[in-house]
């Protein structure tokens, strides 16, 4: 059975579905269909490509078997696979699109919840854990939640649960100079993020004491990790060579580099979001 920091982790996994599903819930049949920053994606895509994500961890908890198929499949068509799930998931009718969305994520909190301590499923990079599947599934169920946000021109106020976001930022730090065929710096950085909230909260990671530091808003970073957000367009504040190349590089989400956003024209970004094209994780 889950432990305590399982069950929170997957209660804000739960309240930050809700809180996207509160976005869609209303909406009638042609809002669905409106353009979302990442090119080719409807508000119906970014809502499939989650009820599949949910799809593909059901599967790797519990049917291994299925899980190898769609495995195969994305190394068969690893630029293709999660625009041809997305675009079979957007065919369907907006009610029964967020029916099985909502059912499958209830159902697979119901599989984590009962997964033995220590166990790893396997994923589409290395076998995770539990928490592991937890916390990615919040960062895509927010990342993709702000491009819905931005096609329907909705400001959504940060909350703590971004602090999962900005961990997973931070633990792929190595894996973004992976993908982009860069040795990643032997030193940890230190990265200082300031919570929402307004409380003076701040979030940190690695020694306090390293040379190459990240200071700035969590939501920025967040936004920037999950490539929600051009660099230029961020209030963070790189102090060293290795920080800033990172910044330009940062990637928390799996596959090959994403092509990252535009920059705001004339200034016009605002911080939460904005209409921009980007690569959806």
């Amino acid at each position: 059975m889950a432990g305590p920091e399982i069950i929170t982790l997957l209660d804000d996994l739960r309240d930050e579905s809700a809180a996207l599903d509160a976005l869609v819930a209303g909406l009638p049949p042609e809002r669905w269909a409106l353009g979302t920053p990442a090119a080719g994606w409807t508000v119906a895509h970014q809502i499939a490509h989650l009820a599949w994500t949910d799809r593909a961890a059901l599967a790797a908890a519990r049917d291994p078997g299925e899980f190898r198929g769609m495995l195969t499949h994305a190394r068969e068509a690893p630029f293709g696979f999660v625009d041809e799930a997305a675009e079979r998931g957007a065919a369907q009718p907006p009610g029964e699109l967020l029916e099985r969305w909502r059912q499958g994520r209830e159902e697979l909190r119901r599989v984590l919840l009962a997964q033995p301590a220590g166990v790893r499923m396997p994923w589409f990079g290395p076998p995770m854990s539990v928490g592991g599947v937890a916390s990615g599934r919040l960062m895509e169920t927010w990342a993709h939640g702000q491009d819905v946000a931005d096609a329907l021109g909705v400001r959504r106020a940060p909350t703590a649960r971004l602090r999962h976001v900005a961990r997973i930022g931070v633990r792929t730090r190595d894996f973004a100079y992976a993908v982009h065929r860069l040795a990643p710096p032997a030193e940890e950085f230190r990265v200082e993020l300031t919570a929402p909230g307004g409380g003076g909260e701040v979030w940190a990671y690695g020694p306090e004491d390293a040379a190459e530091r990240v200071t700035g808003p969590a939501l920025d970073f967040c936004l920037l990790v999950t490539q929600r957000v051009h660099r230029a367009d961020t209030a963070l504040v790189a102090e060293g060579a290795e920080a800033e190349r990172w910044l330009g590089i940062a990637q928390a989400f799996a596959g090959p580099p994403g092509a990252g956003r535009d920059p705001a024209p004339d200034g016009t970004a605002r911080t939460g979001g904005r209409a921009a094209r980007g690569e959806r994780p």
